[in-house]
């Protein structure tokens, strides 16, 4: 009886409470240093521990150079952590949420016909009349007034994406493809990865050897490669990029997610968890980074002229005085968002009205201007109804998430070279003694604080 009772008896780790709290404590204390180890700057936390792929999707040709010239960052702390749920279930989630979506009587119309460009060259009233979206049976302009120049093979690729989906471009052989990296073991099997080109970027990689032109169909890693025929969009190649930045849901109609990657960026965390963690916990229909340095737009606007990132500065002077004329105001704590300037590098969205017609009004502006997306974003955003559900995330995320590397061609007096210039400090660039009487004086006066008089 002793002896089996001695069988019975608790081991002795649990007989003591002390014994037990102190390796509970000893636990937590080594789980906190080995996650602070990991993520210095606890702007990322899993929930539990992930197995991603291991094993390199491509293997590049060393005279490529796809990890030359990482931008590095130093920020020492996160304002604003983000929480990964479990891969298993998000990708549960994510699934359900796909397949229990279907396409809403509300869902968005769009204008059809032909027109000289692709997007339709509408009048500043014209896309305006578009802003409030009273009626569902309005038809709103966005783009695909000439047919988009790609193969049928690759288009019916595109239609057949269900889910989510990933994509980027690079135009005029600007940067270089990169593969994502902590991808889940199931995620091949339900995000698609697509890569847009045209045809000098195509020649740059057949003369790396990364692809082969004899084929009719082209991938890099996870990347299908889609060829645009440039010739037949826009002169200016970054305005063609812009296409597939912002009219992803009518490229992909039957994709229920997707996620914008410049391709200066290389996704570092599965592009599940982050539509998971960005979009669906937060309740939004886009996520957005907020910009390292700008709140307003006029910050912006006066910084594209300073630095040339866009040569017209009559041409960004007209935008800026329309915006003004109809209604853009500076950045102020009432508005409900933390900042007007976005990082628009990174664009998370689920598909479906209100994020549909955001993307087709900011497209409609940007052709009519310029593809300096950042600069009608707050003006699109603030007038537009029904209202955009966004979260704007904060910088120390957005690099935790993707490494940013610098473009393979620098042109000439682009930005890159020297610190940020003060607002005040650079507004003869785009206003030259001309603010006293321009339509933006009262938004330069809130700006700068100063008094109206």
């Amino acid at each position: 009886m002793v002896m089996g009772k001695a069988k019975l008896s608790k081991p002795l780790i649990f007989q003591s409470k002390l014994l037990c709290i102190s390796l509970l404590y000893l636990i937590t204390t080594l789980f906190v240093a080995l996650y602070t180890s990991i993520y210095p700057t606890k702007c990322l936390f899993r929930s539990s521990p992930f197995d991603p792929i291991q094993t390199p999707f491509f293997s590049y040709p060393s005279s490529y150079g796809e990890h030359k010239y990482v931008i590095p960052t130093h920020r020492s702390s996160c304002s604003s952590p983000i929480y990964f749920s479990d891969y298993w279930m998000v990708l549960k989630e994510i699934l359900r949420l796909c397949q229990n979506s279907s396409v809403s009587s509300h869902a968005l119309r769009y204008m059809k016909g032909n027109r000289k460009n692709f997007g339709g060259n509408f009048s500043t009233q014209k896309r305006i009349s578009y802003f409030d979206l009273l009626n569902d049976s309005v038809e709103v302009p966005c783009g695909f007034f000439k047919r988009f120049p790609v193969s049928d093979s690759d288009r019916m690729a595109m239609e057949s994406c269900h889910g989510v989906v990933v994509v980027s471009a690079i135009f005029n052989d600007h940067d270089k493809i990169r593969q994502p990296k902590s991808l889940g073991s199931k995620t091949l099997d339900n995000v698609c990865f697509f890569m847009f080109v045209d045809d000098i970027t195509l020649k740059g990689l057949d003369h790396h050897e990364v692809i082969s032109r004899n084929s009719h169909e082209y991938s890099v890693g996870v990347w299908r490669i889609i060829k645009v025929s440039s010739k037949d969009l826009y002169d200016n190649p970054a305005m063609n990029g812009v296409i597939p930045k912002y009219l992803v849901h009518r490229l992909f109609p039957n994709s229920k997610f997707s996620i914008w990657v410049d391709a200066k960026l290389q996704l570092m965390v599965d592009p599940l968890i982050l539509i998971h963690a960005l979009v669906v916990s937060e309740k939004v229909d886009m996520a957005i980074s907020k910009h390292p340095f700008f709140t307003h737009t006029m910050e912006e606007a006066l910084a594209t002229a300073r630095w040339k990132k866009w040569k017209d500065v009559d041409g960004l002077r007209n935008q800026m005085e329309t915006y003004c004329e109809n209604g853009l105001q500076p950045w102020t704590p009432k508005k409900p968002y933390p900042s007007d300037v976005p990082d628009s590098a990174l664009i998370l969205r689920k598909h479906g009205l209100n994020n549909n017609l955001f993307s087709c009004l900011v497209f409609n502006e940007l052709e009519a201007f310029n593809p300096r997306d950042q600069l009608p974003f707050a003006y699109v955003r603030d007038r537009m109804k029904p209202k955009l559900k966004l979260n704007m995330f904060e910088v120390e995320v957005f690099e935790q998430v993707a490494l940013e590397y610098r473009h393979s061609l620098k042109k000439d007096g682009a930005a890159g070279a020297g610190g940020i210039p003060s607002s005040k400090r650079v507004s003869n660039d785009l206003y030259i003694n001309s603010s006293c009487c321009s339509k933006c004086h009262d938004y330069l006066l809130e700006m700068w604080g100063e008094s109206h008089n």
